[in-house]
Protein backbone atom coordinates (compact mmCIF):
# COMPACT_ATOMS: atom_id res chain seq x y z
CA UNK A 1 0.00 0.00 0.00
CA UNK A 2 1.27 3.44 -0.72
CA UNK A 3 0.29 6.78 0.63
CA UNK A 4 -0.03 9.77 -1.19
CA UNK A 5 0.36 12.70 0.83
CA UNK A 6 -1.73 16.40 -0.33
CA UNK A 7 -3.66 14.21 -3.01
CA UNK A 8 -5.73 17.11 -3.90
CA UNK A 9 -3.33 19.11 -5.47
CA UNK A 10 -2.43 19.55 -8.06
CA UNK A 11 0.78 17.66 -8.53
CA UNK A 12 -0.95 14.84 -6.00
CA UNK A 13 -3.84 14.56 -8.78
CA UNK A 14 -1.35 13.86 -11.56
CA UNK A 15 -0.48 11.21 -8.79
CA UNK A 16 -3.21 9.57 -8.18
CA UNK A 17 -4.41 9.72 -11.94
CA UNK A 18 -0.54 7.27 -12.99
CA UNK A 19 -1.71 5.07 -9.69
CA UNK A 20 -5.09 4.31 -11.15
CA UNK A 21 -4.10 3.75 -14.61
CA UNK A 22 -1.00 1.78 -13.06
CA UNK A 23 -3.32 -0.30 -10.76
CA UNK A 24 -0.90 1.08 -7.84
CA UNK A 25 -3.01 0.31 -4.91
CA UNK A 26 -2.75 3.85 -2.61
CA UNK A 27 -4.83 5.96 -0.01
CA UNK A 28 -4.66 9.96 -0.36
CA UNK A 29 -4.51 11.62 3.13
CA UNK A 30 -4.53 15.81 3.51
CA UNK A 31 -4.34 18.17 5.83
CA UNK A 32 -8.81 17.73 6.03
CA UNK A 33 -8.40 13.54 6.90
CA UNK A 34 -5.02 13.92 9.11
CA UNK A 35 -3.49 16.65 11.16
CA UNK A 36 0.00 16.07 9.13
CA UNK A 37 1.85 18.64 11.55
CA UNK A 38 1.02 16.48 14.58
CA UNK A 39 3.99 13.95 14.76
CA UNK A 40 1.89 11.27 17.14
CA UNK A 41 -1.37 11.50 14.95
CA UNK A 42 0.91 10.95 12.05
CA UNK A 43 3.13 8.19 13.28
CA UNK A 44 -0.28 6.40 14.81
CA UNK A 45 -2.11 6.56 11.36
CA UNK A 46 1.61 4.98 9.54
CA UNK A 47 1.56 2.50 12.61
CA UNK A 48 -1.95 1.24 11.46
CA UNK A 49 -1.93 1.41 7.86
CA UNK A 50 1.94 0.23 7.69
CA UNK A 51 2.62 1.54 3.86
CA UNK A 52 5.61 -0.07 1.84
CA UNK A 53 6.48 3.77 0.57
CA UNK A 54 4.71 7.46 0.80
CA UNK A 55 4.78 10.24 -1.54
CA UNK A 56 4.39 13.29 -0.20
CA UNK A 57 3.12 16.13 -2.99
CA UNK A 58 1.55 18.21 -0.07
CA UNK A 59 2.95 22.15 -0.26
CA UNK A 60 1.81 25.84 -0.30
CA UNK A 61 2.69 27.95 -3.23
CA UNK A 62 0.10 30.86 -3.19
CA UNK A 63 -2.62 31.65 -5.08
CA UNK A 64 -2.87 32.90 -8.08
CA UNK A 65 0.98 33.82 -6.74
CA UNK A 66 3.93 32.91 -4.42
CA UNK A 67 3.61 36.59 -3.57
CA UNK A 68 0.60 35.24 -1.85
CA UNK A 69 2.99 33.76 0.49
CA UNK A 70 3.91 37.18 2.06
CA UNK A 71 1.01 37.27 3.48
CA UNK A 72 0.44 33.79 4.28
CA UNK A 73 4.28 32.67 6.13
CA UNK A 74 2.30 30.62 9.00
CA UNK A 75 0.14 28.36 6.21
CA UNK A 76 3.20 28.30 3.99
CA UNK A 77 5.54 27.31 6.78
CA UNK A 78 3.68 24.67 7.63
CA UNK A 79 3.19 23.25 4.51
CA UNK A 80 6.44 23.33 3.15
CA UNK A 81 8.72 23.09 6.16
CA UNK A 82 6.88 21.49 9.17
CA UNK A 83 4.71 19.39 7.71
CA UNK A 84 7.49 17.64 5.51
CA UNK A 85 9.78 17.88 8.92
CA UNK A 86 7.17 15.80 10.87
CA UNK A 87 6.98 12.86 8.11
CA UNK A 88 10.68 13.39 8.13
CA UNK A 89 10.93 11.82 11.88
CA UNK A 90 8.19 9.54 11.84
CA UNK A 91 9.63 7.84 8.02
CA UNK A 92 12.94 7.91 9.88
CA UNK A 93 11.35 6.55 13.15
CA UNK A 94 9.23 3.70 11.95
CA UNK A 95 11.71 2.78 9.20
CA UNK A 96 9.75 3.32 5.61
CA UNK A 97 10.83 5.13 3.09
CA UNK A 98 9.76 7.92 1.11
CA UNK A 99 9.57 10.44 -1.24
CA UNK A 100 9.20 14.45 -1.11
CA UNK A 101 8.64 16.87 -3.40
CA UNK A 102 10.91 19.74 -3.10
CA UNK A 103 11.23 22.65 -5.39
CA UNK A 104 13.99 23.69 -8.16
CA UNK A 105 12.90 27.43 -6.93
CA UNK A 106 15.94 27.30 -4.08
CA UNK A 107 17.99 28.04 -7.04
CA UNK A 108 18.62 31.74 -9.16
CA UNK A 109 20.44 31.65 -12.69
CA UNK A 110 22.33 29.25 -13.47
CA UNK A 111 26.30 27.99 -12.25
CA UNK A 112 28.86 30.41 -13.32
CA UNK A 113 30.01 28.33 -16.53
CA UNK A 114 26.85 28.68 -17.47
CA UNK A 115 25.30 25.14 -17.23
CA UNK A 116 22.41 23.93 -15.12
CA UNK A 117 22.21 23.50 -11.15
CA UNK A 118 23.33 19.97 -9.91
CA UNK A 119 22.18 18.63 -6.65
CA UNK A 120 25.57 18.75 -4.61
CA UNK A 121 25.22 22.78 -5.48
CA UNK A 122 24.01 24.39 -2.63
CA UNK A 123 20.82 26.31 -2.88
CA UNK A 124 21.09 30.00 -3.68
CA UNK A 125 18.18 31.47 -3.24
CA UNK A 126 16.97 30.25 0.63
CA UNK A 127 16.85 32.27 3.80
CA UNK A 128 20.67 31.69 4.41
CA UNK A 129 21.33 33.95 0.96
CA UNK A 130 18.32 36.79 2.33
CA UNK A 131 17.36 36.96 -1.03
CA UNK A 132 14.64 34.76 -1.75
CA UNK A 133 10.57 34.46 -1.44
CA UNK A 134 9.38 33.34 1.75
CA UNK A 135 7.81 30.45 -0.53
CA UNK A 136 11.69 29.61 -1.91
CA UNK A 137 12.85 30.01 1.91
CA UNK A 138 11.12 27.59 3.36
CA UNK A 139 11.61 24.76 0.67
CA UNK A 140 15.61 25.25 1.18
CA UNK A 141 15.05 25.12 4.96
CA UNK A 142 12.73 21.76 4.38
CA UNK A 143 15.53 20.16 2.31
CA UNK A 144 18.16 20.64 5.14
CA UNK A 145 15.80 19.65 7.76
CA UNK A 146 15.91 15.88 5.66
CA UNK A 147 19.73 16.48 4.94
CA UNK A 148 21.49 13.43 5.96
CA UNK A 149 18.13 10.75 5.49
CA UNK A 150 18.91 7.34 4.68
CA UNK A 151 15.52 6.06 3.01
CA UNK A 152 14.33 9.39 1.40
CA UNK A 153 14.09 10.70 -2.09
CA UNK A 154 13.83 14.64 -2.48
CA UNK A 155 12.84 14.92 -5.82
CA UNK A 156 12.89 18.68 -7.16
CA UNK A 157 9.82 20.04 -9.20
CA UNK A 158 10.75 22.81 -11.73
CA UNK A 159 7.20 24.98 -12.96
CA UNK A 160 5.27 22.08 -13.94
CA UNK A 161 3.23 21.81 -17.47
CA UNK A 162 1.23 19.38 -19.67
CA UNK A 163 -0.80 19.25 -22.27
CA UNK A 164 -4.17 20.09 -20.08
CA UNK A 165 -4.88 23.67 -19.87
CA UNK A 166 -5.63 25.07 -16.28
CA UNK A 167 -4.19 27.56 -14.07
CA UNK A 168 -1.62 25.73 -12.17
CA UNK A 169 -0.19 24.69 -15.94
CA UNK A 170 3.21 26.79 -17.08
CA UNK A 171 2.19 26.87 -20.92
CA UNK A 172 -1.66 27.94 -19.68
CA UNK A 173 0.06 30.87 -17.39
CA UNK A 174 2.00 31.77 -20.90
CA UNK A 175 -0.79 32.34 -23.01
CA UNK A 176 -2.96 34.08 -20.08
CA UNK A 177 -1.02 36.55 -18.61
CA UNK A 178 -1.28 40.28 -19.97
CA UNK A 179 2.94 40.88 -19.86
CA UNK A 180 5.62 38.29 -19.67
CA UNK A 181 9.33 38.67 -18.74
CA UNK A 182 11.86 36.60 -21.08
CA UNK A 183 13.53 33.90 -18.37
CA UNK A 184 15.27 31.46 -19.19
CA UNK A 185 14.47 28.00 -17.03
CA UNK A 186 14.03 24.21 -16.89
CA UNK A 187 10.79 22.86 -16.40
CA UNK A 188 9.28 20.12 -15.81
CA UNK A 189 6.67 18.18 -17.78
CA UNK A 190 3.92 16.84 -14.82
CA UNK A 191 3.25 13.43 -15.72
CA UNK A 192 6.79 13.24 -17.05
CA UNK A 193 7.71 14.12 -13.41
CA UNK A 194 5.17 11.69 -12.02
CA UNK A 195 6.57 8.64 -13.75
CA UNK A 196 9.89 9.69 -13.04
CA UNK A 197 9.58 10.30 -9.35
CA UNK A 198 7.65 6.42 -9.00
CA UNK A 199 10.18 4.65 -11.29
CA UNK A 200 13.19 5.77 -8.64
CA UNK A 201 11.39 3.36 -5.87
CA UNK A 202 10.59 1.32 -8.58
CA UNK A 203 13.44 0.60 -9.57
CA UNK A 204 15.04 1.20 -6.38
CA UNK A 205 17.53 3.61 -7.45
CA UNK A 206 19.79 4.80 -4.60
CA UNK A 207 17.93 7.45 -2.40
CA UNK A 208 18.99 11.12 -2.43
CA UNK A 209 18.52 14.26 -4.06
CA UNK A 210 17.28 14.09 -7.80
CA UNK A 211 16.92 17.31 -10.18
CA UNK A 212 13.53 15.70 -12.30
CA UNK A 213 13.44 18.38 -14.66
CA UNK A 214 13.63 17.95 -18.49
CA UNK A 215 16.95 18.40 -20.55
CA UNK A 216 17.90 21.76 -21.31
CA UNK A 217 16.73 24.87 -20.80
CA UNK A 218 14.08 27.01 -22.74
CA UNK A 219 12.98 31.05 -22.49
CA UNK A 220 9.80 32.37 -22.08
CA UNK A 221 9.99 33.95 -25.83
CA UNK A 222 10.95 30.34 -26.87
CA UNK A 223 7.95 29.12 -25.62
CA UNK A 224 5.70 32.45 -26.84
CA UNK A 225 7.03 31.45 -30.65
CA UNK A 226 6.18 27.44 -30.37
CA UNK A 227 2.41 29.36 -29.51
CA UNK A 228 2.36 31.72 -32.13
CA UNK A 229 3.71 29.38 -34.67
CA UNK A 230 0.03 26.91 -33.49
CA UNK A 231 -2.12 30.36 -33.70
CA UNK A 232 -3.07 28.80 -30.25
CA UNK A 233 -4.25 32.56 -29.03
CA UNK A 234 -5.68 36.38 -30.85
CA UNK A 235 -3.57 38.68 -29.13
CA UNK A 236 -0.08 40.26 -29.17
CA UNK A 237 1.99 38.89 -26.65
CA UNK A 238 3.73 41.94 -24.58
CA UNK A 239 7.53 41.67 -22.38
CA UNK A 240 8.19 43.66 -19.49
CA UNK A 241 11.87 45.68 -20.57
CA UNK A 242 13.76 43.60 -17.84
CA UNK A 243 13.24 42.38 -14.41
CA UNK A 244 13.76 45.65 -13.03
CA UNK A 245 10.63 46.37 -14.74
CA UNK A 246 8.56 43.37 -13.62
CA UNK A 247 9.60 43.43 -10.07
CA UNK A 248 8.54 47.27 -9.89
CA UNK A 249 4.80 46.69 -11.97
CA UNK A 250 3.91 43.19 -11.23
CA UNK A 251 5.87 41.33 -8.66
CA UNK A 252 6.07 41.84 -5.16
CA UNK A 253 8.87 39.46 -4.36
CA UNK A 254 11.99 38.10 -6.49
CA UNK A 255 11.33 34.90 -8.67
CA UNK A 256 13.62 32.14 -8.94
CA UNK A 257 14.57 31.60 -11.99
CA UNK A 258 17.02 28.84 -12.75
CA UNK A 259 19.12 25.99 -15.28
CA UNK A 260 18.97 22.96 -13.65
CA UNK A 261 20.74 19.62 -14.37
CA UNK A 262 19.06 16.37 -14.44
CA UNK A 263 22.17 13.84 -15.49
CA UNK A 264 21.97 12.26 -12.30
CA UNK A 265 18.56 11.13 -12.84
CA UNK A 266 18.88 10.20 -16.44
CA UNK A 267 22.33 8.42 -15.32
CA UNK A 268 19.69 6.16 -13.81
CA UNK A 269 18.13 5.18 -16.55
CA UNK A 270 15.09 6.92 -16.34
CA UNK A 271 14.46 8.62 -19.30
CA UNK A 272 12.88 12.18 -19.77
CA UNK A 273 12.28 14.19 -22.94
CA UNK A 274 14.32 16.97 -23.91
CA UNK A 275 12.87 19.98 -22.90
CA UNK A 276 11.75 21.73 -26.60
CA UNK A 277 10.44 18.04 -27.57
CA UNK A 278 8.33 18.33 -24.27
CA UNK A 279 6.54 21.91 -25.13
CA UNK A 280 6.21 20.90 -28.66
CA UNK A 281 4.15 17.80 -27.95
CA UNK A 282 2.21 19.41 -25.00
CA UNK A 283 1.03 22.19 -27.69
CA UNK A 284 0.24 19.64 -30.32
CA UNK A 285 -2.13 17.61 -27.91
CA UNK A 286 -3.48 20.78 -26.31
CA UNK A 287 -6.36 20.09 -24.37
CA UNK A 288 -8.46 23.36 -23.80
CA UNK A 289 -10.40 23.91 -20.47
CA UNK A 290 -14.02 23.83 -21.27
Amino acid sequence: MIVLVGGSGYVGTAYQAYFNSRGIPFVSVNRSTLNLCDKEAVSKFFKELKPQFIVNAAGYTGKPNVDMAEKEKTRCLLANTILPGVLFEVCTDLKIPWGHISSGCIFSGSRPDGSGFTEEDEPNFSFRQNNCSFYSGTKALAEEIMDGGTDCYTWRLRIPFNEVDGPRNYLSKVMNYAKLIDVRNSISQLDEFVRATWLCWEKRVPFGVYNVVNPGSITTREVVEKIRQRRMVNKEFQFFKDETEFMQIAAKVPRANCVMDCSKLLKTGIPMMEIHEAVDWALDHWKKAS
